[in-house]
């Protein structure tokens, strides 16, 4: 997949709107009840970057990013300010955010997750685009040493231990993240009489599968 490792401008991010979308198919019985199924296992995202362009200096800023992915071409990173940490807004990242699994002994690579509790249901995203430097690895609640006893693919969300957790040891981790992201438009129409009128461009940008 044709992706750039790079982050569109964070304080471009801030201020955008959008949020996670499923897809559920419903059919309508004859005696009036509903089937409702989801081929979706994960939400998919949409933002639109355009409602947080606040100066010309912006624009230029966005123009240039969008040219650098050549339109819909490349991926980006994206920092979704609304859903960004693997814990809640008002604490520090943690090591015992999230569990991701269990040890049996063998496995030494785990997904990094993040799970999203109502009630009893639970929803769990995988994380693939970690941010550098914010990774926090435990086991069994001991906290682990990054590039000692264990390593982090930031292009996949993948943390791999030099050793394999013993069996039913608990491994857990805590992290910020960015969304893998493209354009979801080959044009942007700006104007610079429109923009300082108060209309901003529309940027709509949509997640990826990776």
């Amino acid at each position: 997949m044709s992706f750039h490792d790079v982050r569109f401008p964070a304080a471009l991010s801030f201020g955008s709107t959008g949020g996670p979308e499923r897809r559920t198919e419903i059919v309508t019985l004859a005696n009036g009840y509903e089937e409702r199924n989801s081929p979706w296992s994960q939400s998919r995202r949409r933002y639109d970057a355009g409602v947080a362009m606040r100066s010309l200096d912006d624009i230029e800023a966005l123009l240039a990013f969008f040219e650098a992915r050549q339109g819909q071409l490349y991926g980006f990173r994206w920092k979704d300010w609304s859903d960004y940490r693997s814990c809640l807004p008002s604490v520090d990242i943690a090591f015992t955010d999230q569990l991701l699994a269990r040890g049996d002994g063998l496995t030494d690579a785990f997904q990094l997750t993040k799970d999203y509790r109502s009630g009893l249901e639970v929803a769990r995203r995988v994380i693939t685009k970690p941010v550098a430097g914010t990774v926090k690895v435990g086991v069994d609640g001991v906290e682990q040493r990054e590039g000692v006893d264990f390593t982090v693919d930031l292009l996949t969300g993948i943390v791999t231990f030099e050793e394999a957790p013993v069996h039913e040891a608990e491994v857990t981790a805590g992290f910020e993240f960015d969304v893998p992201v493209r354009f979801d438009t080959d044009r942007i129409a700006t104007s610079v009489a429109a923009f300082r009128a108060g209309d901003m461009p529309s940027v709509p940008v949509v997640e990826l599968r990776v």
